[in-house]
């Protein structure tokens, strides 16, 4: 099995100070794992930790336990209490997110946020403009607001940069977190292809859909979140 990443007995807890302390188990006992050219979705109600997982898996949250480890340069690297450096180093070549928002830096061109990731791993600058300007199009980002902050964008051509931005280098492990929210159709399908031709290249991609369609348009296996506070954890598998 060519897995990519593999995540065991992951458990994630928040404490609520302004509420006496108490302590709520989002996570606990999670396990699975994703193989190259597959789609996992995260799949139950609204509350079951989907995105805490993704953001975990990321790095955003502290894991309380268990193990994250990533098909990292020829080896494994366990996230779990990596030193700060090894989880950067995993984000720029290995492990991609693609959040519903985006980060908007100030006076940066939409052009230069969606190229960061690609100059950032060694791309010379003309092969990173030609990819960037060439996802920007295919997303249906006017050429116009192409070297504009994408601050003074509507919702929608941000949410757009930002997939621009996810898909701009490929990812061993992409986190997809509602990519397709709130897109028409036609750039809806955009990404559904851009997903994809990830799968088609190897790409092991864990998502969460709350679109129907979506779902199963990308997805190769289910995790049930519903039971993400059980130890073992239920698949469904497509196809």
């Amino acid at each position: 099995m060519n897995n990519l990443i593999e995540v065991t007995d992951l458990s994630k807890t928040f404490t609520l100070h302004q509420q006496h302390g108490v302590v709520l188990n989002v996570l606990d006992g999670l396990s699975f794992s994703v193989r190259a050219g597959e789609c996992l979705v995260l799949h139950g109600q609204s509350g079951a930790g989907k995105s805490t997982l993704l953001r975990t898996l990321y790095g955003n949250y502290l894991a309380a336990g268990g193990s994250i480890r990533v098909r990292h340069q020829e080896g494994w690297t366990e996230l779990v209490g990596a030193e700060p450096r090894q989880v950067l180093a995993v984000r720029r070549q290995t492990l991609g997110y693609v959040s519903q928002f985006l980060r908007v830096i100030p006076r940066v061109s939409a052009l230069d946020v969606v190229m960061e990731p690609a100059l950032s791993r060694g791309w010379a600058r003309a092969d990173a403009e030609a990819r960037a300007k060439a996802l920007l199009a295919r997303l249906n980002i006017p050429e116009a607001l192409w070297q504009l902050a994408p601050g003074t964008f509507s919702g929608g051509e941000q949410q757009r940069v930002n997939i621009a931005r996810g898909f701009m280098v490929a990812w061993p492990v992409l986190l997809l977190d509602e990519p397709t929210a709130s897109l028409d159709e036609t750039n809806r399908q955009v990404v559904l292809e851009l997903i994809a031709e990830a799968k088609a290249a190897g790409s092991a991609l864990i998502g969460i859909f709350h679109d129907r369609a979506a779902r199963e348009a990308v997805a190769d296996r289910y995790l049930d979140m519903s039971a993400a506070t059980a130890p073992k954890q239920e698949y469904v598998y497509v196809g």
